[in-house]
């Protein structure tokens, strides 16, 4: 009895041992199972967190305001070329934490509004949930801000609710962004390990509990897509204060106006300027942050009036009240196109050009034809000439029409012609006229004999002397007469020296 008792305790005993080795052999092959598991879930993990290829961006703005050279600026290139209706163009993305890139791509629409129909080439109902606006106004033109923002705004609008989405997938794409706000807080430095533990920006896993509750004015126009209002060209603002007479109290009205719209309607807002290179690689990285989730930890900057830098769910009406502590000529209440004005035309007279009439044909022939009847001999009448006149008149007393000092007409010689080279012919009619006019004085001809020149004498008395002529009158004429016949002897000997020169 005995030892059947101790047989039944050993037996008992292997049998425990048996089910207690059986049961560890069980565990370490679930525990084996469960590790190929668990790495089988980090591949598979690892494979969803490639950066995605179907984000899209796209570019709204009027003309002229740089959204060609701002992309082009984002991709690296040097020298953008401009399209024209709808542009294509991609932005390589590489994220460095896990070695891998993608193609961002981005959509430029003309500010032409008679393309908006080809917004539904970049935004339609396959990508609306992966697609982020950007909206630029130039600094070139801060007058007209309220204008081009507001018709955009309106434009999206429009086309988001053309288009067939589905209720459910329109609300989430509203919460999200509502969710995006209240999620934001100040970006901390993570590489520091002194720093304090803050939920930071590219950190999707919070809780419904910590979310914070909507600004005042926040999201008042949701659209459910992420927005970006860049403002380019700031390098301008120097030009603004030194030709319109701009100051700081301008530029703090004009900032707050935007923040506040960007406040409304749930957008960022940048500051840049391609010339400068300022802002531009932070728009890069914050774009590649919202469409990605990759890390941004650029604080909010408003400290530099042209590179202002405003996150989205950063900015409240408490933080843009600030501005208005510097602003006294102008109140944040005016109404925005009464303090920043469009200034006045300058007509730009340095390009235009004097518009030249044509003479017809016909009567600029007939005119010719008229003149070459005359002995092509017309010639206008010059001011300094008639008032040389009127002044010898005035000297001599009124001349009758027999008198010396009226001119009498000369038929013109064929060999001596004013287009004689040179001029010769101008200079001897000139001398001829002189040799002519003597004749009258004692040294003269007969009266009425032909002049040199070829015209006919003044009418002379059987005397020689001109009827009218007082002996007052006749002593100066014989004294001209004498000067006259002494200069033509000068020119004559002159031009006989010339001669027997050559």
């Amino acid at each position: 009895m005995a030892l059947d008792s101790v047989t039944q305790t050993m037996t008992g005993s292997n049998a425990l041992t048996s089910s207690f080795t059986t049961k560890k052999k069980e565990a370490a092959a679930a525990d084996k199972e469960n590790l190929w598991s668990a790495i089988l879930n980090e591949v598979q993990t690892q494979g969803s967190t490639k950066l995605p290829s179907n984000k899209s961006v796209l570019v709204l703005g009027d003309n002229a305001t740089g959204k060609t050279t701002l992309i082009a600026k984002l991709q690296g290139v040097e020298d953008p070329k401009k399209g024209s209706g709808l542009e294509y163009a991609y932005i390589d993305v590489k994220d460095e934490y896990r070695d891998d890139m993608t193609r961002l791509s981005v959509w430029v629409l003309d500010g032409d509004p008679g393309h908006t129909n080809l917004l539904h080439y970049a935004l339609n109902e396959t990508n609306y949930a992966h697609t982020l606006v950007i909206l630029t106004v130039s600094m070139t033109q801060p007058w007209g801000w309220l204008e081009q923002l507001n018709q955009w705004i309106k434009v999206l609008a429009q086309h988001i609710e053309s288009l067939q989405l589905d209720p459910k997938e329109k609300e989430a794409a509203r919460q999200r962004l509502a969710t995006t706000w209240q999620s934001y807080c100040e970006v901390g430095d993570d590489l520091d390990p002194g720093s304090p533990v803050k939920r930071t920006m590219h950190n999707n896993s919070i809780d419904e509990d910590d979310l914070l509750p909507l600004t005042e004015d926040a999201l008042i126009t949701n659209l459910g897509l992420d927005i970006v209002v860049v403002v380019t060209k700031t390098d301008y603002m120097s030009t603004l204060e030194k030709e319109y007479e701009y100051r700081d109290e301008h530029f703090d009205f004009i900032q707050q106006w935007i923040r506040n719209f960007c406040l409304r309607h749930g957008a960022s807002l940048f500051y840049t300027s391609v010339k400068e290179d300022k802002n531009c690689d932070l728009l890069y990285k914050y774009l590649t942050h919202r469409i990605y989730g990759l890390p941004f930890r650029t604080p909010a900057l408003v400290v530099e009036k042209d590179a202002v830098l405003i996150p989205a769910g950063w900015d409240s009406l408490k933080k843009i009240s600030i501005l208005y502590e510097n602003m006294h000529a102008v109140k944040a209440e005016n109404h925005y196109t009464d303090i920043i004005k469009a200034p006045p035309t300058r007509k730009a007279v340095y390009n235009r050009e004097t518009e030249v009439q044509t003479e017809d044909e016909r009567a600029f022939l007939a005119r010719q034809q008229e003149i070459l009847k005359q002995g092509g001999q017309v010639r206008g009448e010059s001011p300094l000439r008639s008032q040389g006149a009127n002044a010898s008149a005035n000297k001599s007393g009124p001349r009758t029409p027999g008198s010396a000092g009226q001119s009498s007409p000369k038929k013109i010689d064929p060999k001596l012609t004013p287009a004689t080279p040179g001029g010769e012919g101008v200079l001897a009619n000139f001398f001829n006229s002189l040799l002519h006019k003597k004749s009258g004085g004692p040294a003269g001809g007969p009266a009425g004999a032909a002049s040199p020149g070829g015209g006919v004498g003044t009418p002379r008395t059987s005397n020689g002397t001109d009827s009218l002529l007082t002996a007052e009158k006749i002593s100066v004429r014989s004294d001209a007469a004498a000067e006259l016949d002494r200069l033509a002897r000068s020119v004559k000997k002159d031009i006989d020296l010339s001669q027997s020169e050559c």
